[in-house]
């Protein structure tokens, strides 16, 4: 299933991504009710499987009685689209997790998963505007990262048994000014400013995606490709991450893990051919079975 948030004028609704209309829940529920169904997509992930099946049969059932001039079924086109996870309760972030990425870099393969985290300050929507904060960066990258969005609380738990609490996956583009990040031996500043972590557009189960290893993943910025890879060259795979931080800390459902970046990005080419983003700049991020998550960079206006 293919869950989203729909920008309803400002309130969150609840929605799911069919094969030719998006289904907004929220607003089917005002002219179809069934008790126990959520209306939000944080209820979702935090509620048993048995909820996605109870979601798909309403689907059905309202899909068959429904008639023309409804109000919740939308061409996407229509869809304001909010952020796919909206309140994440931990943002945690894998560091220099693709062997490609890190040899681009000139930087040594981790022993163990460098690990940093971000806020919810940086979580926005497919087709939001990114305003670039000129006044503090003008180094301002790329990076297509997949994530992990965890569903059922995770402590101690064994590389084995670690995707079976993963809910479903969605992409992100983990933006990052590589000037403020390189500033300390603390890349907080530079992975943190507003709005530096787009998410989605579909929250898509992890039945779904299978295998989060065998993925293709890119990035185009204006048209251009300029990362185009493969999850399988994660040093780290999804099942040792979500493992490892199970071991220092508790996973909790609706928290996310960005999961790393491959090769490509502008910080991993010669300095004097070092293009950083700028008003205008279109950037879409595609993960095979995930869609594709798409932001325009504009100044920031204050």
């Amino acid at each position: 299933m293919k869950l989203v948030t729909i920008d309803h004028s400002g309130v969150f609704h609840l929605g799911v991504k069919l094969e030719q209309f998006v289904f907004d829940l929220t607003e089917a529920l005002k002219a179809f009710p069934e008790e126990g169904l959520p209306t939000d997509i944080m209820s979702v992930i935090g509620k048993s499987e048995a909820v996605l099946s109870q979601i798909e049969r309403y689907i059905a059932r309202v899909m068959g009685g429904a008639s023309e001039g409804n109000t919740f079924l939308l061409d996407e086109f229509q869809v304001k689209y909010g952020p796919c996870v909206t309140h994440p309760g931990k943002i945690i972030c894998v560091g220099l997790n693709y062997r490609k990425h890190a040899e681009e870099t000139n930087a040594t393969i981790p022993q163990y998963p460098i690990l940093f985290n971000k806020f919810n300050n940086t979580i926005t929507a497919h087709s939001d505007e990114i305003p670039l904060p000129n006044r503090v960066t003008s180094q301002v990258d790329y990076e297509a990262e997949l994530v992990i969005v965890i569903g059922k609380q995770a402590k101690y738990v064994s590389k084995e048994q670690a995707l079976s609490h993963v809910f479903g996956y969605c992409n992100v583009n983990d933006l990052s000014a590589r000037d403020l990040q390189i500033r300390t031996q603390q890349w907080l500043l530079g992975k943190s400013c507003d709005k530096f972590s787009p998410i989605g557009p579909y929250l898509v189960t992890a039945e779904e995606v299978g295998d989060p290893n065998q993925l293709t993943i890119s990035c185009t910025v204006n048209g251009e490709t300029r990362q185009s890879s493969h999850t399988s060259d994660m040093i780290f795979h999804c099942d040792e991450i979500v493992s490892y931080i199970s071991q220092h800390m508790t996973l909790s459902p609706g928290d996310i893990i960005l999961t790393g970046t491959p090769e490509g990005v502008v910080l991993g080419k010669p300095v004097d051919q070092r293009v950083y983003l700028k008003h205008g700049d279109v950037v879409t991020i595609a993960i095979e079975k995930l869609g594709a998550l798409t932001n325009r960079m504009v100044d920031e206006q204050i």
